[in-house]
């Protein structure tokens, strides 16, 4: 054909600046037969457009790492290619001017500590110094961040294509992709009017079109394009009256950035969920065909309220004259983060879409998926965004709603435990979810709705969110005092739940799971490791028939392990199969002393302790509903996990609080969960472990059986990892604070014989009721980690005083009944 190839190896849909770094990474590092098709020029769609803002600024945690290697890679790209791209790097400041938003720098501050991107919290004065043209008045302080700023969009994507030719790629335009077909070898027949080229694996970077290209292999990706308008002056006489070009700002409150245009000025906002465009019609029509480098028509009335806030803060900007409108497409996900990586349900199908910061982001994510593609396992955690986060859940109204409210929330301020309330409730609802939903604060978990914690009269209701402690904090006090006393019930059905059978299974599990396969009848915590060993996943996998297995894991992880699963399976041609549960089956856990006393009353089925163990897994009936029960409780209080037909929750819920009225039963929510389990020193996925993490820093070494016969994925680099012996190790902290309480992420200090350095960081943490004060996980270098070893914590600016104790501070249930038998006096 006249493509010039018939075969490759990956062929990439899309030659904006997202594709072509993905192009020029991968032929780098590499690998032969890169194609890259694009269907009229290269930075078509959005790249070409767009404002080129850069900054190593993120609130995330690895998102900051894509973030500082694109501004690396920038810097170089003009001496490795060749070819300019019109890099200013004059620093950017965000602004606050209300003392909220200071702490939110403050509590952001801290989250940068322990990376070695350079941010610095700046006074009003040096604000000033930096940017001489603001209006003072309401400025109270600045986020600081040199080395950030602007690039040429255009140039950037011709240097990073001029760089793919140089290793190899073939960058091929204008061809369209008409169409995909994928073969039952898992490889891609990819049309195009030039002839077919077949494909090991595609990747979809298509942009605002990357719909339509899903389209044709039957996926609803969850994007939309948002109208953005930015505008740019005539020359500013006191602009060009500098001698340094000043720093990009932000303005949080006005809700735009402000940078310099040769001798004038940028100015670009993010308008209200109210008055900002979305281009509805490319979502149930496509992108009109032929649209290539055109641009949407300019609303300045729009606008109007960030121009005067900018012309308040810049005065100079008054008098310029505007000399330029952009307004152009950008692709919205829900949540503005990017869409990146292999995608669950399609084999060899890769994505990298949703950028709503495509500038700063095309650099690192290149790199990022080139390493994934090519090691076969992410370089670091980056589970934000990964694409499995969607579902079927995910519908047109619910990605229009949650863009706009992204897109008006753009510089609203970032709380802790932030809550969006727009596209809510999804048609995901739990069983119980209309029978709860006026008793409690709800929090949303993968389209799921749950209970975070529950009122009672006298309580100040609705979500009011802090960085300090708030209206939950009591209430939360009152729930864990009921599971640890009395008896609680929570509605846990959000949890991912899949069947695995067949006549593999067994083998299947064993070469996935670290740890070994539970008996029938029994149940056990496993963990699925990468080939380097980090922890990608954890389950209980419990065994309930010969063969037959029921795997739970977290609602954030659903598809995210079932890709990895089903991805197992095809690649080693077990013959077994995975279903996915998870929407038809809800889960009740019913937690506290006299859990047993109250599900005994509905089940002729004996509960005792020597009929129905720790870890246990059997069928039962409660008050005439099938159930599969599961002796086990993240709360680590005597505890039965119930798992049955959503149909069913209702029925099954009513008949437990009725039955536990002497006992005083009540509800709880994850809050007062996430405190039980703290205080029980239990790891979580995703915070203490995760693909950042070996199982053996992080204190899972009961849960990892390297001297199984199985050879399972990981093994061989986990014996590396323990003969080396560990750098780093999860330790358990108290600390002495006021009004505030870990999180996780934040920094900690220590200090040492030259000064106090940041040697690590938190995992996660809550004020620990029982021990009435805060706690926390925590990594730092092994010669700090011993009992006794004194820490500094930082929270919203202050370092406060922290103590590596012996984990964990509360006894499991099961732990003080052993040692009661024993003679022994257990420590709650």
């Amino acid at each position: 054909s006249s493509l010039g190839k018939d075969r490759a190896d990956t062929v990439i849909i899309g030659g904006g600046c997202v594709g072509v770094s993905l192009a020029y990474h991968l032929a780098k590092a590499g690998l032969k037969d890169v194609v890259l098709l694009e269907k009229s020029e290269l930075t078509a769609g959005s790249t070409w457009h767009a404002a080129g803002l850069t900054t190593y600024f993120h609130p995330g945690i690895n998102l900051k790492k894509i973030h500082a290697y694109s501004i690396k890679l920038y810097e170089k790209l003009e001496e490795e290619t060749g070819q300019p791209v019109g890099f200013h790097q004059p620093g950017s400041i965000r602004i606050a001017s209300t003392p909220t938003r200071v702490d939110e720098f403050k509590y952001q501050m801290t989250r940068a500590g322990w990376h070695p991107t350079e941010q610095y919290l700046i006074t009003p004065e040096k604000v000033q110094e930096l940017f001489p043209l603001l209006n003072m008045d309401k400025v109270l302080a600045g986020l600081y961040n040199p080395g950030d700023g602007h690039i040429d969009p255009y140039s950037l994507t011709m240097a990073l294509a001029a760089g793919a030719r140089k290793y190899g790629a073939q960058l091929n335009y204008p061809v369209q992709v008409t169409n995909l077909n994928s073969r039952s070898d898992g490889t891609w027949e990819v049309e195009t009017p030039l002839g077919i080229i077949q494909a090991k694996r595609i990747v979809n970077t298509a942009g605002f079109w990357a719909r339509d290209i899903g389209k044709m292999i039957g996926l609803q990706h969850p994007l939309i394009p948002v109208h953005h308008q930015y505008v740019v002056t005539s020359t500013v006489p006191e602009v060009k009256a500098l001698k340094t070009e000043l720093p990009v700002i932000r303005d949080l409150e006005g809700s735009y950035y402000l940078r310099q245009e040769r001798d004038g000025l940028l100015f670009g906002p993010y308008e209200s969920e109210e008055k900002m465009k979305l281009q509805e019609s490319w979502v149930t029509n496509g992108v009109p065909p032929g649209f290539g480098k055109e641009l949407f028509e300019s609303d300045l009335d729009r606008i109007m309220e960030h121009l005067e806030a900018a012309m308040e803060m810049v005065p100079v900007l008054r008098k310029a004259d505007i000399v330029n409108t952009i307004a152009g497409p950008i692709t919205y996900s829900p949540d503005i983060l990017p869409m990146v990586g292999p995608h669950q349900g399609v084999r060899n199908y890769w994505v990298a879409i949703g950028f709503g910061y495509g500038i700063i982001h095309a650099g690192g994510m290149g790199k990022y998926l080139s390493d994934w593609i090519l090691e076969g396992e992410p370089p670091f955690d980056l589970i934000e965004v990964d694409p499995n986060r969607y579902g079927k859940w995910t519908t047109a109204e619910y990605t229009a709603a949650k863009a706009r409210e992204s897109y008006g929330f753009n510089n609203i301020v970032g709380y802790p435990k932030e809550e969006r309330f727009a596209g809510r409730p999804t048609e995901r609802a739990t069983g119980l979810y209309d029978l709860l939903k006026s008793k409690c604060s709800m929090g949303f978990h993968a389209g799921w709705e749950q209970p975070h914690w529950f009122y009672k009269p006298g309580d100040e209701t609705g979500y009011k969110p802090s960085f300090r402690r708030t209206n939950w904090f009591d209430p939360v006090s009152r729930e864990y005092k009921q599971v640890m006393e009395k008896v609680g019930v929570i509605d846990l059905s959000p949890f991912g739940k899949f069947k695995v059978k067949g006549t593999d299974s067994v083998k299947l599990l064993d070469h996935l799971f670290a740890n070994v396969v539970p008996k029938v009848g029994s149940t056990n915590i496993s963990h699925m490791l990468t080939p380097r060993g980090k922890v990608y996943a954890e389950l209980t996998v419990s065994q309930l028939y010969p063969g037959e297995f029921m795997l739970v894991t977290g609602s954030g992880s659903e598809l995210h392990d079932l890709r990895w699963i089903e991805d197992k399976i095809t690649r080693g041609g077990y013959k077994a199969e995975i279903e996915n549960m998870t929407d038809e089956m809800g889960v009740l856990s019913v937690a506290g002393p006299y859990a047993r006393q109250v599900l005994q009353k509905l089940t002729n089925e004996d509960l005792s302790d020597a009929s129905f163990k720790f870890l246990q897994c059997r069928h039962l009936k409660l008050s005439n509903i099938a159930v599969t029960a599961i002796r086990i409780s993240y709360t680590g209080e005597l505890g039965w996990e119930l798992y049955h037909r959503k149909e069913d929750s209702v029925p099954l819920y009513s008949a437990i609080m009725e039955a536990g009225q002497k006992e005083g039963i009540d509800d709880f929510g994850t809050y007062a969960l996430n405190t039980l389990r703290l205080e029980k020193g239990f790891r979580a996925w995703g915070a203490e472990m995760n693909c950042d993490t070996n199982p053996l820093e992080a204190g899972l070494e009961y849960f990892v059986k390297l001297n199984k016969a199985a050879d399972f994925t990981g093994k061989q680099a986990l014996k590396q990892i323990k003969e080396k012996g560990l750098k780093r190790r999860l330790v358990y902290l108290t600390l002495e604070t006021d009004n505030v309480d870990p999180e996780g992420n934040e920094s900690v200090w220590h200090n040492g014989k030259a000064r106090t350095i940041v040697i690590g960081n938190t995992t996660s943490g809550c004020f620990s009721y029982g021990a009435q004060q805060s706690l926390a996980f925590a990594y730092v270098p092994m010669e700090l980690s011993k009992v006794g070893q004194k820490l500094e914590v930082e929270l919203l600016g202050k370092n406060y005083p922290a103590t590596v104790i012996q984990e964990p501070l509360v006894l499991t249930e099961p732990t003080r009944m052993r040692l009661q038998r024993k003679g022994e006096s257990p420590k709650i």
